[in-house]
């Protein structure tokens, strides 16, 4: 078979250092039964390994030469390819309860983990390896630098933890940047709170829009200063300041009202 040269335009690096490759499937714990997805997968270093455990997975890959290579080497009932766009793919079809797993690629992490999060109803757990940048995004507390909208839309749905680093060194071609492992666990209904998510998603965008404007300035389409006197917020503050718990009590104050912007 020839040799699979990575490609920018998919954010391709593949991990080849066996022992990270052992620790990360290790973190997974993969048992019989189990529903996996892979996204990614690449030369098959982790999915060789979850294969041999699981019996069988899915896997989505959107690169056509991967996916031939991928058909020659695993038999239909050993893995079911999706192809296309991780981006685009409807998790949703492969039942509950789903685990995610994936090298997920630098280029649209964000967008695909917003996309991920979407399918939480039905997933127990999700395992990715991004750029540890993205991860310290996504695990930040309120009133750090790293804080912003990805920590407090994934946070408000998922209790996550940062297992490890991996080096540039276990991949091919090597990255320029350290990648992180990240483990995320859904939060139960029960615990989520919002009464319109997507309103809280367009408050939590405004918050965000313009780090160095106050809340005064950035909320100023969602509340005014009876608002922020009845919620006992400081009008004065930057949006990193607030937690999840205040971003969704904002949401629901301007539900109540009825006067949230379309």
């Amino acid at each position: 078979m020839t040799e699979h040269h990575a490609r920018k335009r998919f954010g391709q690096n593949f991990l080849s250092d066996p022992n990270i490759i052992r620790k990360i499937v290790d973190a997974i714990r993969p048992a019989a039964g189990d529903t996996i997805v892979e996204i990614g997968p690449g030369l098959a270093a982790m999915t060789d390994p979850l294969v041999e455990r699981l019996g069988h997975m899915h896997v989505v890959e959107i690169d056509r030469d991967l996916i031939a290579r991928l058909k020659e080497r695993y038999a239909p009932e050993r893995l079911t390819i999706h192809e296309g766009d991780a981006l685009k793919f409807d998790f949703g079809r492969l039942g509950a309860p789903l685990r995610v797993v994936g090298n997920l690629p630098y280029n649209i992490s964000t967008p695909l983990l917003f996309h991920l999060a979407s399918f939480a109803d039905s997933v127990t757990d999700m395992t990715f390896m991004l750029q540890k940048e993205v991860v310290m995004r996504m695990v930040a507390e309120p009133g750090t630098e790293e804080y912003g909208r990805l920590s407090v839309m994934l946070q408000y749905r998922f209790r996550m933890a940062r297992l490890f680093d991996v080096p540039p060194g276990a991949f091919r071609p090597a990255p320029k940047v350290t990648s992180s492992i990240v483990r995320m666990l859904p939060l139960p209904p029960d615990k989520l709170g919002a009464q319109d998510e997507a309103l809280l998603g367009r408050i939590v965008a405004a918050a965000f829009g313009q780090r160095r404007k106050t809340l005064r300035n950035t909320l100023r389409d969602f509340l005014d200063e009876p608002d922020f006197a009845a919620l006992e917020l400081d009008p004065g503050l930057r949006g990193e300041r607030l937690g999840v718990a205040d971003y969704v009590a904002i949401a629901n104050h301007v539900a109540r009202k009825g006067a949230s912007p379309v």
